[in-house]
């Protein structure tokens, strides 16, 4: 199990280079607006040395990863929100995604066509967020609509709903995107219930020259996701597509030569992670696999994500961590030292916990 990055920007800023980037997938890319059409899907291992450390040193053969997919949906277009550029449809592609992560071009190449006819990276943001702002108008307005009849007749489950969606209304109202809003655990369970777009941790993705970061498109993006909580990762595309076409060792020295230390899959990865509080934990029971789960999260509840069995016949989980293996070097060494604890179904899994679950059907 893993999460899932819905990537989004205006047409020509580089979406499909970047989705082959991240995932090898060689999405079609042509110099007009739409060329995708249909959502692309690629779904890619997380890169995690951890978990490959653990196989050496447990001598656990072909370990499986926690997987991502990015969708790539097609450039949003002004007036999107209402239908234009078929808007519609690639918004509710988008609606199911765990993050999104906004392309934004800060690239100069007179070969490509800019929709808006120049290279104003500020202005773009603005452009999307108006439309997605907009979209989620719509939907709170529905949604209104429909329990307003329902809190009338004196029902306090929905009375309460429609306190907070008049909350989210006021606040969307007023030109704010949702993920910029506190909301409490029930608030929050309602509000995810309608897919706002706006509620999603946000990454600005600036598609930068070869020459990397250094100019003030760039700066100003900086400036405007730190301002608004946002998470940022520059990446050249036509650099990065070039590179995942080499073999890994060739892909390690070009990066060395460009003095780059990390591909743009790992460093977008590490920033959702941080963005959405995510946390790996690993199991080794039959073959050792890796799991994304939010921090926070019970070990009842992690187990859930193996299984729907395993959460329902829970009975305890066995735990030791990473940190602990790499001392010991070995399960039996753990055991020795009375490392491995048994833990019930309130235990908060930790990043780099290694669980082995015991159920009952």
């Amino acid at each position: 199990m893993g999460f899932t990055c819905g990537i989004i920007g205006l047409p020509n800023v580089g979406k499909s280079t970047i989705f082959n980037a991240l995932t090898g997938a060689h999405a079609p890319m042509e110099n007009y607006p739409f060329c995708t059409i249909e959502p692309n899907k690629g779904i890619v291992p997380v890169p995690d040395q951890r978990l490959y450390t653990i196989a050496n040193v447990l001598e656990k053969r072909d370990p499986i990863p926690t997987r991502i997919e990015f969708v790539d949906v097609a450039g949003l277009v002004k007036g999107a929100s209402k239908g234009e550029g078929l808007g519609n449809m690639f918004l509710s592609h988008i609606r199911a995604v765990d993050a999104i992560v906004h392309v934004v071009r800060c690239f100069t190449d007179s070969d490509v066509v800019h929709v808006e006819g120049e290279i104003q990276p500020l202005r773009d943001i603005e452009i999307i967020n108006t439309e997605l702002l907009l979209a989620d108008m719509e939907v709170i307005l529905r949604a209104k609509e429909k329990i307003e009849k329902k809190a009338k007749s004196g029902d306090k489950e929905n009375a309460h709903r429609l306190e907070v969606i008049e909350r989210l209304f006021q606040h969307i109202n007023q030109g704010n995107m949702l993920n910029r809003i506190k909301l409490d655990a029930e608030e929050l369970i309602v509000c995810n219930e309608y897919g706002l777009i706006t509620a999603k941790p946000m990454i600005i993705c600036a598609n930068v020259d070869e020459q990397g970061q250094a100019n003030d498109a760039y700066t100003a993006l900086q400036d405007y996701a730190h301002k608004n909580g946002l998470g940022i990762v520059a990446i050249s595309a036509k650099i990065e597509e070039e590179i995942v076409e080499l073999p890994p060792e060739e892909q390690r020295e070009y990066r060395q030569a460009l003095g780059v230390d990390r591909s743009a899959l790992e460093r977008l990865i590490t920033t959702a992670y941080s963005m959405l509080d995510l946390i790996t934990y690993y199991t080794i029971t039959t073959q050792l696999q890796a799991w994304t789960v939010k921090r926070g999260t019970t070990a009842q509840k992690a187990s859930g994500i193996i299984h729907s069995d395993f959460e329902k016949g829970f009975i305890r989980a066995e735990v030791f961590h990473y940190d602990d293996l790499m001392q010991c070097k070995s399960l039996h060494a753990i055991k020795e030292h009375g490392l491995l604890r048994s833990e019930g179904r309130d235990y908060i899994v930790k990043d780099g916990d290694i669980i082995h679950f015991l159920f009952s059907v």
